[in-house]
């Protein structure tokens, strides 16, 4: 297992960690990785999947991530934030990445305050979890058992 410490507590744009996770697969020459992610993490992802570095990553377990966007955003501070409403062109651009949906698995609560629009990703396999919230899906069972399936 691998932690990309340089991400530390998520705060800079996506590409900057999608960059930052690549050169991290490039330093280390890890390939077959699968990438576990929350939130935000789930687009450097992606991101990270359409880029050089794509072969390198087998799948993508993204837990509450907001591939569509989010409709608060516009409401947020910080140019940081402001990134996730649904028509930045960041959010469009990756939308239309639609070759590596097929491995990434999303997983979502039915209601997500932070994401109201929900974390459903064409292509993907999408997984509903019977709860709520943005961060607490990260404790569900269900979430340690599709991961374990995409290590299969």
């Amino acid at each position: 297992m691998h932690v990309v410490d340089a991400l530390r507590r998520n705060q800079f744009p996506v590409q900057d960690e999608a960059d930052q996770v690549a050169d991290y697969l490039r330093t280390h020459d890890l390939s077959g990785v699968i990438l576990v992610a929350h939130s935000k993490g789930g687009l450097a992802g992606k991101l990270v999947m359409t880029g050089p570095e794509g072969g390198r990553i087998r799948g993508m377990l993204a837990i509450a991530t907001p591939f569509g966007g989010s409709r608060y955003a516009r409401l947020l501070p910080g140019r940081v934030l402001r990134a996730f409403s649904p028509d930045d062109p960041s959010i469009v651009a990756l939308s239309r990445e639609l070759d590596v949906n097929a491995r990434i698995v999303s997983v979502y609560a039915t209601f997500d305050p932070h994401i109201p629009e929900g974390s459903e990703l064409p292509g993907a396999k999408n997984v509903v979890l019977e709860t709520g919230g943005h961060f607490r899906v990260l404790a569900h069972p269900r979430v340690m058992a599709e991961l374990a399936a995409l290590a299969e």
